[in-house]
């Protein structure tokens, strides 16, 4: 089993950036497809972003052309760098393989977009 520990987030202006790191206990070149997903307060939690071991991405349209998803195999590391950030951006962000292992869920990283 591996272990997901996401980092990075925190408090930012809107407009600004923040860029979030998954570390992962073991190798995870073995899976195909990762996943950055959020959970804002009230809401489910919903996918963000994707990237196969191929680094071909998908991002939902509300992300799209500001935040950037990347992996680091060697690293055993998924990245989400996140610009122009919006106040409706605020949430928990989690890794985990996409489609999900219920197993995998970490304790995300909380990132709050306010001035």
């Amino acid at each position: 089993q591996v272990q997901l520990v996401e980092s990075g987030g925190g408090l930012v202006q809107p407009g600004g950036s923040l860029r979030l790191s998954c570390a992962a206990s073991r190798s995870i070149f073995s899976f195909d497809r990762m996943g950055w997903y959020r959970q804002a307060p009230g809401k489910q939690r919903e996918l963000v972003a994707s990237i196969t071991s191929g680094s071909s991405t998908y991002y939902v349209p509300s992300v799209k052309g500001r935040f950037t998803i990347s992996r680091d195999n060697a690293k055993n590391t998924v990245y989400l760098q996140m610009n122009s950030l919006k106040p409706e951006d605020t949430a928990v962000y989690y890794c985990n393989k996409h489609p999900p292992d219920r197993n995998y869920w970490g304790r995300g990283t909380q990132v709050t977009v306010s001035s």
